[in-house]
């Protein structure tokens, strides 16, 4: 690490209070500079506007607005601060949208502080950072699931976004002016693309699944 810990300014983000204070305290007694506590998301984002920090040290789960929803709109906004989100959920749709979103770091609460320290030193460094508690399967499961959203054309994503948001076939083809049989082969090749199994309603059962994850795209 080449910055010293006191250059490293953090805001922290957690809705239960004894984690939150217990996670302030842990970074003072090793020297980093905590410039702002939140309590809830929306907390979050006007800190980490106003300071923009070095590091905002996000929990997932906040009221108001969640810490995917707080590091997408503070990207909106242009701030350079780097993001790592703190969370008990594992499961693939949380790693998903946090790589989706591009964030630079993903720990479990489960993790030691040294294993904090780790994550912010990595992403410091310019480097991306997921919890060594992870599943190095589950990280590869989505990152060939992201691959192959990528093999999407621009039009067959606005069509599976619409899907995701519950539209039929005819109101895909009323919204973007295409014939309802244009819709039907876009949603054969999407299929294809994305290599899914099942029968006629798989590709909107899929959607609803990573809605989440598809709309962040």
């Amino acid at each position: 690490m080449t910055l010293k810990k006191k250059e490293i300014s953090i805001v922290v983000a957690d809705d239960h209070p004894l984690l939150l204070k217990g996670l302030n305290d842990e970074l003072l007694a090793n020297d980093y500079t905590v410039v702002g506590q939140a309590a809830n998301g929306m907390e979050a984002l006007s800190l980490i506007v106003k300071y923009q920090p070095r590091i905002a040290l996000l929990d997932i789960e906040m009221p108001l607005l969640s810490g995917f929803e707080v590091i997408r709109m503070a990207k909106e906004k242009r701030v350079s601060s780097k993001f790592i989100v703190i969370s008990y959920h594992n499961e693939f749709d949380y790693i998903a949208r946090a790589k989706t979103l591009n964030i630079d770091g993903y720990l479990l609460k489960e993790d030691s502080f040294f294993e904090i320290e780790r994550c912010i030193e990595a992403v410091i460094n310019g480097e991306t950072y997921f919890s060594l508690s992870f599943d190095a399967g589950s990280i590869q499961n989505v990152n060939d699931e992201l691959k192959r959203l990528q093999f999407l054309t621009p039009s067959e994503m606005n069509i599976l976004k619409l899907i995701a948001n519950g539209a039929s076939n005819i109101e895909i083809a009323d919204t973007l002016s295409l014939s309802k049989r244009t819709v039907e082969k876009h949603r054969s090749n999407i299929i294809t693309r994305l290599e899914i199994k099942g029968g006629t309603n798989a590709l909107t059962n899929w959607s609803l699944i990573h809605k989440n994850i598809i709309l962040d795209i």
